[in-house]
């Protein structure tokens, strides 16, 4: 290089011009767990598309699971470092497996019973005896049991076959059950692929104290190291949260395109409205008094209850509020 060169290189770089690349601020990687259903990751695929986590620094390395159970024994296993899931979130941090630390809705009615009228079933008193598919231990199976003991059936006088739901819901249309507990969008293969399938009961028929919280949950490992990290996640959440709330229509058209093309834009439509969804600055308020621990606590009654575990972590000790209240301002 001569002389005449130097002085333009070094006159552009102390100038900011060219001559100085930018250096690019490198990402930080968080490896995140999910199930595919709007309730539990819309905020996300909102997010990363709309660039709210890049702007964060964030980049989320996305993973889906069929179950919460198959997602908590992979954070359990130390293959992720967050998930998003259902009502799993209420079991294994109560068994001092996982920190929760973000919520993201309520699911109201996204828990449903179909039957089959053909194979004799028709009401709750028909199912005495007789099987249901569901997934144990998951949104689908508190609500079932909820269903059954509102219409004065012991769960014990039905048979559960405890699958996952893709192969519920597979026997169910093939006629292998007569009945299935699940969750949407699998109400929609029930409905279309067995004809004269009737839904006997949503979730909405007993709430709140069917109410299911979904949301997050760090590795006990994780969670104290990386706060920092996760404030910004929550950012990054909270702005494709809200935006859901104030643009629903415009964000489930754009969800549907990117990440439910095989599922009809109306179904995507149901789906959401059997979810009640917050802004963010309402979740402060259900965060400060308690209501979200709340709604925590009743679900962990129940799974430790089923598994007869008497000696498990409150919902006030396995969920820090504390995070999101001092990041959402």
């Amino acid at each position: 290089m001569d002389r005449r060169q130097f002085l333009t290189t070094t006159a552009a770089i102390a100038l900011g011009g060219p001559a100085a690349p930018a250096i690019a601020q490198a990402k930080t990687k968080i490896r995140v767990g999910y199930l595919h259903t709007v309730a539990v990751d819309g905020q996300i695929w909102t997010g990363i598309d709309r660039g709210n986590f890049d702007k964060q620094g964030l980049e989320l390395e996305m993973r889906q699971f069929n179950t919460g159970l198959e997602l908590f024994q992979a954070l359990i296993g130390g293959s992720l470092d967050v998930l998003s899931t259902g009502a799993v979130l209420s079991n294994f941090p109560a068994r001092g497996q996982g920190k929760v630390f973000l919520i993201n809705d309520i699911e109201v009615a996204t828990a449903q019973l179909w039957v089959r009228p053909d194979m004799g079933v028709k009401s709750f008193s028909d199912l005495k005896g007789k099987r249901i598919a569901t997934a144990t231990g998951t949104t689908a199976h508190v609500f079932l049991d909820k269903a059954l003991r509102a219409n004065n059936i012991d769960p014990k006088e039905v048979e559960l076959v405890n699958q996952t739901m893709p192969a519920a819901v597979t026997s169910f249309v093939s006629g292998a059950v007569p009945a299935v507990a699940l969750w949407v969008p699998f109400n929609v293969t029930a409905r279309d692929k067995v004809s004269g399938s009737v839904k006997l009961a949503d979730a909405s028929a007993y709430y709140p104290q069917a109410a299911i919280i979904d949301g997050w949950a760090a590795a006990n490992s994780y969670y104290e190291p990386n706060k920092e990290t996760l404030a910004k996640l929550i950012k990054g959440w909270a702005e494709a949260n809200d935006y859901i709330v104030a643009n629903s229509g415009a964000a489930l058209e754009a969800l549907q395109k990117a990440h439910y093309s095989q599922t009809p834009l109306a179904d995507i439509n149901e789906s959401f409205t059997a979810q009640k969804m917050f802004t963010s600055q309402e979740w402060k308020k259900m965060y400060s008094d308690g209501t979200v621990t709340r709604w925590l606590q009743q679900t962990t009654d129940f799974f430790m209850a089923n598994a007869g575990v008497k000696d498990f972590t409150p919902a006030s000790k396995y969920f820090d509020p504390s995070l999101y209240l001092q990041t959402i301002g």
